[in-house]
């Protein structure tokens, strides 16, 4: 962990250029410029309230569409991140066989390119807040923690699965899917209450009920979400005791991911 921040502050001038590459190709010549970062959450969110008119989800009394544009927010910022981090190393090919600098700046690049467009969705949530008359609080100090936690989870799998593109570009293929089905383990159309709710009120699994919360808690995505919520919406600090299992997973494995993406690195060259 010592080592990602130091090469992140040590070639961070590196990575802003980067980064700043990647937003003006992106949006180059594009009418709503940056905006387009936001139209994927609104679109998702358009859908799932419209499912929710059909289906019909409790949300404690809170506006649905605000709680659910508070957890795509993280939610889209970690999928972005991992997508374009495990491509990051395959897609800067011709960088990397002209000069060495760090390999992990790529999947550094592509996080603070999605960080950027994550500080654009929070003017969005500014202005839904306004409509819906939520009044922040003071636990919106949680918020830089549970970003930066968004951050370790999206590097973790960024790490390893860059790492692995280079040598099996399926991985590259076959992210964009895994993340997608990962997102109905994840409360971001359903709030996590309603989760505690069948599994710890009404015991719908039977034995079984309190491990399968334990399990699904494992995702570190559930406690970030769920924080984001209670800290953006509910005006509440974050459940910890949801925060905890994905995050102790999480600073096991990032060693490892990094130690794993280090290890390949010395072969990208020949390989890419």
């Amino acid at each position: 962990m010592s080592e990602i921040i130091k090469n992140f502050f040590k070639y961070r001038e590196l990575i802003a250029a980067l980064a700043w590459k990647n937003i003006v190709i992106r949006y180059k010549q594009a009418y709503l410029g940056i905006l387009w970062a936001v139209l994927k959450p609104l679109m998702l969110l358009m859908m799932f309230v419209l499912v929710k008119s059909f289906v019909g989800i409790q949300t404690d009394g809170f506006p649905y569409p605000l709680l659910t544009f508070a957890a795509l927010m993280p939610w889209v910022f970690f999928q972005e991140s991992v997508s374009e981090g495990v491509n990051s190393v395959t897609s800067n090919a011709a960088l990397i066989k002209k000069i060495y600098f760090p390999r992990e700046v790529f999947p550094l690049t592509a996080m603070v390119t999605k960080l950027v467009e994550l500080i654009v969705s929070f003017f969005i949530l500014a202005i839904m807040m306004i409509y819906y008359k939520v009044i922040p609080t003071v636990h919106l100090l949680w918020l830089p923690l549970l970003v930066l936690y968004s951050m370790i989870v999206a590097l973790t799998i960024s790490f390893f699965g860059a790492a692995m593109n280079v040598y099996y570009r399926d991985i590259g293929q076959a992210v964009p899917i895994a993340l997608s089905l990962m997102m109905y383990a994840s409360p971001v159309i359903y709030p996590l209450s309603l989760v505690q709710k069948k599994l710890l009120i009404e015991q719908s699994s039977g034995v079984w009920s309190e491990k399968l919360y334990t399990l699904y808690t494992i995702n570190p995505l559930v406690g970030i979400i769920d924080g984001f919520q209670h800290a953006l919406i509910k005006g509440i600090e974050p459940d910890l005791a949801t925060l905890y299992p994905g995050l102790i997973i999480t600073l096991i494995t990032l060693p490892f991911s990094y130690w794993f993406f280090k290890r390949a690195e010395n072969w990208f060259a020949d390989v890419i």
